[in-house]
């Protein structure tokens, strides 16, 4: 199984040929436009499965499935934490549950970005189990950006789900220390000088188990296209 992850910058219908030369079962894109505003051009892969959520019809969160995978957004879904969604994922060669994460929720004045994903695994913290649970996407936080007085920091993020033996499937396959990260996800305004990492898949130990893969699209590759970066993750299921 092969699931990527990719903040694509808007306009997901004109560059979602260069994410499916990797041939993903499943895409989780963030800023990606509504369906109805997905006409892809001619030729095209046409997905299988689509299940997009947002307010912006230009930038909401998509999630594209390019085989036999479905998805059903749970009724457990807290609007309140908006990007954040819980999937039921079906139909494939194995059901999971599948957090689809885009880290953005200005109106939130307890915090936009990591505290959307501190909020969300607290919130759905009986969802959130030790087997078949990925969470992955958009987290737009780094161990480097900590403040110590908020609770729902990056590491304490990673710390709880670590308890439930849910790790970072970039770091584990990578052998990397978290906020040491040598491949960025994301150069700030485009500028090869500011790079940074903040895009992850978290799996639970039984994906890990059968972790195959971790690629992150390089520079040159991608920035023509976006500020951020796709990351491919591969599992031998």
């Amino acid at each position: 199984m092969k699931i990527i992850a990719w903040n694509c910058n808007m306009a997901f219908r004109k560059k979602a040929e260069f994410i499916l030369a990797y041939n993903p079962d499943i895409a989780v894109i963030s800023e990606c436009e509504s369906p109805e505003k997905l006409k892809f051009p001619d030729g095209i892969q046409v997905p299988t499965d689509i299940l997009w959520y947002g307010t912006n019809p230009n930038k909401g969160l998509g999630i594209f499935s390019y085989s036999d995978y479905r998805f059903e957004l749970l009724n457990c879904h807290n609007p309140n934490i908006k990007n954040i969604l819980p999937i039921a994922v079906k139909g494939g060669k194995i059901d999971f549950t599948l957090f689809a994460i885009w880290a953005n929720n200005p109106a939130d004045k307890d915090g936009a970005y990591v505290t959307q994903v501190w909020k969300a695994i607290n919130f759905y913290d009986d969802l959130i189990q030790e087997k078949q649970t990925i969470l992955m996407g958009d987290f737009n936080s780094n161990t480097i950006w900590d403040k110590p007085r908020r609770e729902g920091n990056h590491s304490n993020v990673v710390d709880k789900l670590g308890s439930k033996n849910i790790f970072s499937t970039y770091h584990k396959f990578f052998n990397q220390i978290q906020g040491k990260e040598q491949h960025p996800t994301l150069y700030m305004y485009r500028h090869e000088n500011k790079p940074y990492h903040l895009d992850y898949c978290f799996a639970s130990n039984d994906f890990i188990e059968v972790l195959e893969n971790v690629e992150i699209g390089n520079y040159h590759d991608w920035t023509l296209y976006s500020d951020h970066k796709p990351l491919i993750i591969k599992f031998n299921i």
